[in-house]
């Protein structure tokens, strides 16, 4: 069916499940059955849930730069050490307490901070993890780049190739970037995936069992967190690296200041022009297929395909989308950051698993599978065996 087909309505219902949905949206539309469903003790959760969901998405760029506030007055390391008062956080932060008060009272109410004895604030569920793990914050920081480039969606959608995420990580346009981008370009942006990389980290270190393989070849390893982590984690291992010359100086500090140089191999090289070093029996791929375009993608699983040996591994880790029968309930709703983010940081996009273990078949992997894990909204695992007999 081609788009000018779509937009004169030419589809037809003909499943039951399209039926039933229909007949749900004119159930819902109903100002009858809206005032009916209020009425109704075992009805009146659902349409109060439903008209705080929707209030809840108006009202998510205030939660965001509420939170924003937060980190850059550095209010979740501060009520960590103890719980202060607004004239007490006044004074630390220089900010008039009628205005701060806004933000502290505003910062309760989204579960950051919670009210102490006292009149004192403190920290609340949501705002320990800030307190502790100093990757979450820098991507809190980092997204307000995001933000300002959407202040205009459709203008965004037209053109998201020239705002301030764009210029962030030089990579994602310009296959020279190595020749011609600054140290300091690859350097932030790998620090930022370093440091919130944790949760990937642990998730699959977590998930997988490494004692079967010998050496591992890591490809678009950045600043080495995941790589020199699974070199603490499996000690048996062997490690190499494969990725731009300028980012695997960075790699190359990471395993210094870890004492794990001597197990180190690096192989700089550019992925998109040259083949992938041999070698290793197990390649991962961590939290970079999803930066690039399916073409890209595929050219780079066949080269993995290529450098692994015969009953070789790869393991490719990173958020995935959820699929059409998934709904939208729960965590699905971190599709819509990751769509938009990837699509204003270059040519990416998130992919479901069945996409990306159709393209690792199209490679020539074997027995495709996903490897289950606690938090699928960090990462999701999935993987491919190179056949064990060669033609």
């Amino acid at each position: 069916m081609d788009i000018a087909s779509l937009s004169h309505g030419l589809i037809e219902v003909t499943t039951w499940q399209d039926r039933l949905l229909q007949w749900l949206e004119r159930i819902y539309a109903s100002p009858k059955m809206y005032q009916w469903s209020l009425g109704n003790p075992f009805t009146r959760w659902i349409t109060k849930r439903r008209t705080q969901k929707i209030f809840d998405l108006m009202s998510g760029f205030v939660y965001s730069q509420v939170l924003l506030g937060c980190v850059r007055l550095d209010l979740f390391k501060m009520l960590h050490q103890r719980p202060l008062s607004l004239q007490q956080i006044s004074l630390q932060t220089q900010l008039p307490a009628e205005a701060l008060q806004r933000l502290l009272l505003s910062a309760v109410s989204l579960g950051l901070l919670e009210y102490r004895s006292h009149q004192r604030f403190g920290l609340g569920a949501l705002g320990v993890p800030l307190a502790v793990h100093s990757g979450i914050g820098a991507m809190v920081e980092h997204n307000h780049l995001l933000y300002r480039d959407m202040e205009d969606p459709l203008a965004f959608l037209n053109n998201a190739w020239r705002g301030s995420m764009a210029e962030y990580w030089p990579y994602a346009h310009d296959a020279q970037a190595a020749e011609r981008a600054a140290q300091e370009k690859f350097s932030r942006y790998s620090d930022l995936m370093a440091s919130s990389q944790e949760f990937v980290v642990q998730e699959i270190l977590g998930s997988y069992y490494f004692e079967e393989h010998r050496c591992v070849l890591d490809v678009g390893a950045g600043k080495g967190r995941f790589a020199s982590e699974l070199a603490l984690h499996a000690k048996h291992l062997s490690i190499k690296l494969f990725d731009l010359p300028p980012v695997l100086e960075l790699a190359k500090a990471t395993f210094q200041s870890k004492g794990l140089i001597d197990r180190l191999d690096l192989c700089p090289g550019n992925f998109l022009h040259d083949p992938l070093p041999q070698g290793a029996d197990l390649v991962t791929l961590v939290r970079v297929a999803h930066d690039h375009p399916d073409a890209v993608v595929q050219q780079l699983l066949q080269k993995i395909h290529d450098a692994l040996p015969a009953g070789g591994t790869l393991l490719l880790a990173e958020p995935m989308a959820n699929t059409y029968s998934q709904g939208v309930d729960g965590l699905t709703q971190t599709d819509a950051y990751f769509h938009f983010y990837l699509l204003a940081m270059g040519a990416g996009r998130l992919r479901t698993p069945e996409e990306l273990m159709g393209m690792m078949r199209k490679a020539g992997f074997m027995g495709v599978e996903q490897v289950p894990n606690n938090m699928p909204i960090h990462a999701q695992i999935l993987l491919g065996r190179k056949h064990k007999c060669l033609p």
